[in-house]
């Protein structure tokens, strides 16, 4: 009989008292906030109401066929401008700091979430089902904003064809340190990394699957080939080449992304990044969790199956569990060192809103290769 799996542990929560109004409206964000029985029942409620009527399969069918455009749509619209920097990672991830300490075991979680926040409409706001993303803020680098170049399918297979790994030499081959950020966007993580990180043996690789996103970040003045290489990927396609070799990589970041993939894709995707790290190497995730704000808005008919909902603008978005996301990393051969989930309370001041939002972050470790 097998032995009984370990759940993943809950980030404690501190319990708010958050019955004065006064009080309440005092602050932009509550971290740490308990839900109560019936909070959680109402969010169960909604969500049972807004799935109860799923997409025909014809439209779901439409919605997978068609994600690239939807993105490169979504990029042509936005460009560098309805994410903000992801200053926060180096607190969340010190694997990505200068003075790195991989052997951090991150049971501990700094501010986590104070960052995703509007811009567009005020804190807590919603575009097109994209609610509360962290956007630019006032005082972001002052990132170039450029109309973005068409990659013609020549192009991007010229770029592949230069990437020749037989021989050893490929993208950051000489590097001691590599980064890879898949689904990059705009480039809000991987430029506050080039940035902070000064380290000469750091090398960071990001993809992404539109590549109006990835032009974005190619274009900008921040970018630097000697250190970085910006290309498209399409994760769900298994025979899409990544540039570099498997066992080359000492950490994976997954913003916000694994969500936005059919969740009966993700095994293989998760499996597939795994082999890219080196023994000893970790996959770095934040990502929504279940009856966060975003799920509660949807409305009927937006729902493609269980937690995975489509936007206005045709993104579509998953839900995890934490151990939804065990079972994802461990099945791929992964050790947990953290999987916590945190409840967060947004505060928009001027409206007399609030918003409460829910993540989940996970580091998961590839073991190291056993002593000769």
């Amino acid at each position: 009989m097998a032995a009984p799996r370990e759940a993943p542990e809950r980030r404690p929560f501190g319990r708010r008292f958050l019955t004065d109004p006064a009080r309440l409206f005092q602050h932009n964000a509550w971290d740490n906030v308990e839900w109560s029985e019936e909070q959680e029942a109402s969010a169960r409620s909604k969500v049972q109401e807004n799935s109860s009527q799923l997409l025909p399969q014809d439209k779901q069918e439409e919605y997978e066929v068609n994600a690239k455009r939807y993105w490169d749509d979504f990029y042509k619209i936005h460009e560098n401008g309805f994410f903000k920097d992801r200053h926060w990672l180096f607190t969340e991830f010190p694997e990505l700091a200068p003075n790195r300490n991989p052997s951090q075991n991150g049971d501990s979680v700094h501010e986590f979430g104070n960052k995703e926040e509007s811009n567009n409409e005020g804190l807590g706001s919603c575009e097109n089902g994209h609610c509360s993303l962290e956007t630019r803020a006032e005082n972001q680098l002052n990132l170039i904003k450029i109309t973005p170049k068409i990659c013609t399918k020549d192009l991007a297979a010229q770029k592949y064809s230069e990437l020749n790994q037989s021989d050893g030499d490929y993208p950051g081959s000489s590097a001691s340190y590599r980064v890879l950020e898949v689904g990059c966007g705009a480039g809000n993580t991987v430029f506050p990394i080039l940035q902070t990180n000064n380290d000469p043996g750091l090398f960071v690789y990001c993809c992404d699957f539109s590549t109006t996103a990835v032009d974005l970040v190619q274009n900008n003045a921040e970018y630097d080939s000697s250190r970085c290489f910006a290309f498209v990927h399409d994760l769900c396609n298994d025979q899409s080449p990544f540039p570099m070799p498997d066992e080359s990589l000492d950490v994976v970041i997954l913003i916000f992304v694994l969500s936005a993939i059919l969740p009966e894709k993700m095994q293989c995707i998760v499996n597939r990044l795994s082999r890219l790290l080196k023994p000893g190497g970790m996959i770095l995730l934040r990502d929504y969790g279940r009856y966060d704000l975003a799920q509660l808005r949807f409305k009927k008919g937006q729902c493609l199956s269980d937690n995975f909902y489509v936007r206005g603008d045709g993104t579509r978005v998953y839900f995890f569990t934490q151990d939804e996301l065990d079972d994802l990393f461990t099945t791929a051969g992964l050790e947990k060192i953290q999987n916590l989930v945190d409840r967060r309370l947004q505060v928009n001041r001027g409206k007399q809103m609030t918003m409460y939002r829910v993540w989940i972050q996970c580091k998961y470790r590839k073991p190291a290769a056993p002593p000769l």
